[in-house]
């Protein structure tokens, strides 16, 4: 077997586990928009600086797609930029070896976020930008050696040796254009990713659409989850020309900004070591000086990411009251947000809040949530004609230690499919497991002989999905999740069914949760896949500690054990990995979060990026038809 032919194939496999990767994660529709849109902005990148020898942006667009999105897709954007941008510059034996070096480079990219933790300056990314820039035209120089030399020793100096000054070339290039977009790039690419809950990091603050009680679709103030910072609506006509003046980018790096946050460290009756190492000391340690969380440690606090911090600590035995930073109570955080809380997955939400932290639904932060909710209950029993609205109101009204209306009972009970689970909406559409659970939990103990019924076939429903891990998906079929899971194992504890006894191969849905805590104490999204981890450690330590909703109130400390957190550690962790679930990413209800009402505004934002960005190829590629 010659050289040539060798390489060939070491590059063949590796291209193909680097796309077979890409696919197992099961991306959908928007996440593969995502990736080609930016693929072709890297691929339009190295043509638009054609007259530039070595001078190319494509190296850093692909880094950092890697480092937002994650490996996989990293990898994706990088061996499609190379293998599109070479029907301009002219396909050949080069091909194979720029695609491997660039879906190289979009993996070093997701590593870099793993180590850094996403959080990396301006110039340390532009530094390793010219370092990966560097080794990716080295790369090419043995790629070279390989297809046209003799393969001696001294004939790949020459070419590592004639290729060194346009390999440094190259690095400075990667080096200016990180510089000048890399850090507008993350933040924007961060927002979308956190919107689209694929490993997404913070993004924006939580101002958006109004979603459902599971989070899915979010809070009053903001989307299911708003990303790191001040977000907002769609993107400006203003950053829409600097896109076309800098072959595309621009538009991206105009995106708002991502808000900074502050940390917190651990409850001070938590050690430093337990703190780490545990969900519950994983959530003191990501409070924000403001009193609230954001999806990730460091990303601007919302109502919805709150809510579930809130939750999933109660459930751990710290009342709400006493999580404390900057002298700001998670619970006051909550109360603050109260006024804008208008949506009823909002309010209901907001009901389990108080419950947890004994304080009164009727009258909390100078508002009757219990009346407000009543309000949304329709003549028939539903709230908004929803199976996961109407499930968390009964939810709140059981927290609020009100007797549920027979109507909403028999309502919830009646759109359950012949499969056994139940949909988001109403009966007819695909049974997912975090609906069947969150009607479970709405059920227990209610509904008489009918709602018996309904409970058992939910729970053989449950167990029919169960995946080999141990875990359960979002919908049938999928890979197996943290929020998916601990809704099941919630819905399973509220039926009366030990989740422990539960098992497919010998795993049971607690094993699968818990092989999912980090050595930092949060809980990963997915065994492929880390996202929103404050988000995803809350719902699943509701899971771990066996506590169904409502919560029963929870004993506060003596003022003196109060969770009082000077600064975040510069380590505290941020969402790591990337890969977009086929599951929506991570949400009240994190299974639904993609397909509810409440993407809508994300989802019109990112195909709004999609549809701009095609036409901008579209544009930019006319005129290189043309003789």
């Amino acid at each position: 077997m010659s050289w040539q032919v060798g390489a060939f194939l070491i590059l063949a496999l590796a291209l193909a586990g680097g796309f077979a990767w890409y696919e197992r994660a099961h991306p959908d529709a928007r996440i593969v928009a995502l990736v080609g849109t930016l693929a072709a902005f890297a691929a339009l990148g190295r043509i638009a600086f054609a007259a530039v020898p070595n001078v190319k942006p494509t190296t850093d667009i692909v880094l950092i797609s890697g480092y937002a999105l994650g490996g996989g897709p990293g990898f994706a954007v990088g061996a499609l930029a190379g293998l599109a941008s070479n029907f301009f510059f002219g396909q050949g034996p080069w091909t194979p070896w720029q695609m491997s070096g660039w879906g190289l480079v979009g993996v070093i990219g997701a590593a870099v976020a793993v180590v850094s933790r996403h959080r990396i300056g301006r110039w340390p990314l532009a530094l390793i930008c010219a370092a990966v820039g560097f080794g990716f035209t080295a790369l090419q120089d043995v790629g070279d050696w390989v297809t046209y030399s003799d393969h001696s020793l001294a004939a790949l100096g020459v070419y590592v040796g004639k290729g060194i000054g346009f390999d440094a070339v190259h690095a400075v290039g990667c080096l200016l254009f990180a510089l000048a977009l890399g850090p507008a790039l993350i933040r924007s690419l961060s927002r979308f990713a956190t919107r689209l809950q694929v490993t997404w990091r913070p993004a924006g603050d939580a101002s958006g659409p109004v979603g459902d009680a599971s989070g899915r679709a979010g809070d009053a103030s903001g989307r299911a989850g708003g990303p790191p910072a001040p977000v907002g609506g769609a993107p400006g006509r203003a950053g829409l020309a600097l896109l076309i003046a800098t072959i595309s980018l621009g538009w991206l790096a105009g995106q708002p900004s991502m808000g900074a946050g502050g940390g917190g460290v651990p409850w001070s009756r938590l050690g430093t070591a337990q703190a780490a190492a545990t969900p519950a000391g994983y959530l003191l340690a990501a409070q924000n000086p403001d009193g609230g969380f954001g999806p990730s440690p460091g990303s601007a606090s919302s109502p919805l990411y709150s809510g579930w911090a809130a939750l999933g600590l109660a459930a751990a035995g710290v009342n709400p009251q006493d999580v404390v930073r900057d002298e700001h109570s998670l619970l006051d955080y909550v109360r603050g947000g109260v006024a804008s809380a208008s949506d009823p997955g909002s309010i209901a939400r907001t009901i389990l809040v108080a419950r947890a932290a004994d304080s009164s639904a009727v009258n909390f932060g100078g508002r009757n949530l219990l009346g407000a909710l009543e309000r949304d209950i329709r003549p028939g029993g539903s709230v908004g004609n929803q199976v996961n609205l109407t499930a968390f109101a009964l939810l709140a009204l059981r927290a609020a230690r009100v007797g549920p209306p027979a109507a909403m009972l028999s309502w919830l009970v009646r759109q359950q499919n012949a499969d056994g689970g139940f949909n988001f909406a109403t009966r007819g559409g695909s049974s997912d497991v975090d609906d069947t659970g969150a009607a479970l939990q709405a059920l227990a103990g209610g509904g008489g002989a009918a709602g018996a019924r309904a409970r058992s076939r939910a729970v053989r429903f449950l167990a029919a999905r169960q995946g080999g891990d141990g875990g359960f998906p979002s919908m049938p079929g999928g890979d197996s999740n943290a929020q998916s899971t601990a809704f099941a194992v919630q819905g399973l504890i509220a039926a009366g069914v030990d989740p422990g006894s539960v098992r497919r191969r010998g795993v049971s849905p607690l094993d699968y949760l818990r092989s999912l805590i980090a050595s930092d104490g949060h809980v990963r999204y997915s065994r492929a896949t880390d996202q929103t981890p404050t988000w995803v450690t809350a719902e699943a330590l509701l899971a771990l500690e066996a506590k169904p909703l409502p919560l029963a109130p929870v004993t506060r400390r003596h003022a003196t054990a109060v969770h009082r957190a000077p600064a975040r550690p510069a380590t505290a962790p941020r969402t790591a990995g990337v890969a977009p679930p086929a599951h929506r990413p991570a949400h009240v209800r994190p299974a639904r979060t993609r397909r509810a009402v409440v993407h809508r505004a994300a989802g019109l934002e990112l195909d709004r990026l999609a549809a701009d960005a095609g036409l901008l190829t579209a544009l930019s590629l006319a005129p290189l038809g043309q003789p």
